[in-house]
């Protein structure tokens, strides 16, 4: 089961990312696929709402060794086939009859998601395509979602329980994009003080003809022979007549002795 390291995990739809040529649009929905403790399959659980806010379960066993075995829910499917091609592709077939009933392809994304495509046929021959994307749940679930599966039936207790962890969802993803905010502010804080030291570093390496005092606006030229002298003149007070080879940069000198540039 190696190959499906990168599926096993729990999945959170991204509703206005799907579209659907059959079934009902969902609302939200959960989809969790593990190991069976004894490593012998793995195991997909299902739970997800409609905008109506029906709620529907659905859990089966899967070996994806591209073996055909009995499915669990005759009323769904006569048999079942699974096959991880390599560490970002799954595909699972459900079969009526001997005829591929649906045929859902697993594909994990170059940003992390987790693309569903849905190709299945009614049974007046009539067929359709549906493609769900998920984005894997930071947080960890008893159970996982998904509309990928065979809808088995909706259930008063599957609607309480979808609420109740579509409401803890939200608290800790609320959280948790708290402090994904927090630590891109404190990049960004990292960035902006390396970039004073670099800038700082280029002031103080320049030549002094006096002492630049806290507060104050100076301006950082390039000689012609490559050294640098520090000024109080600014380029436009120059004009295009300046005895420098280059401009480099404007900064101002803060109470810590570093040059913030202008």
């Amino acid at each position: 089961m190696v190959k499906a390291y990168n599926f096993l995990a729990s999945w959170q739809l991204f509703p206005e990312k799907c579209s659907y040529e059959y079934g009902q649009t969902p609302k939200s929905g959960i989809c969790r696929i593990e190991t069976l403790p004894d490593g012998s399959a793995l195991l997909m659980n299902i739970n997800w709402v409609t905008q109506l806010n029906e709620a529907f379960v659905t859990a089966y066993k899967f070996i994806p060794d591209a073996q055909t075995y009995e499915f669990e829910s005759k009323d769904v499917a006569d048999e079942i086939t699974a096959e991880i091609s390599n560490s970002y592709n799954m595909k699972i077939e459900l079969l009526k009859n001997k005829k591929v009933l649906l045929s859902a392809a697993y594909k994990i994304l170059p940003n992390g998601y987790l693309e569903i495509t849905q190709n299945g046929e009614l049974v007046n021959g009539k067929k359709y395509v549906n493609v769900e994307v998920y984005h894997k749940q930071m947080s960890v679930l008893p159970y996982a979602s998904g509309v990928s599966g065979a809808v088995i039936r909706p259930t008063k207790e599957g609607v309480i329980r979808h609420q109740a962890l579509t409401a803890m969802n939200e608290q800790t993803d609320m959280q948790l994009n708290q402090i994904r905010e927090q630590i891109e502010l404190l990049a960004r804080q990292a960035q902006q003080i390396v970039r004073r030291k670099e800038v700082s570093m280029k002031f103080y390496e320049a030549k002094l003809n006096f002492k630049p005092l806290i507060g104050h606006e100076y301006h950082l030229y390039q000689n012609h022979d490559n050294s640098y002298l520090l000024s109080m003149v600014s380029p436009k007070e120059w004009g295009s007549s300046g005895p420098f080879k280059e401009f480099v940069a404007s900064a101002k000198l803060l109470a810590d002795h570093t040059w913030v540039e202008l």
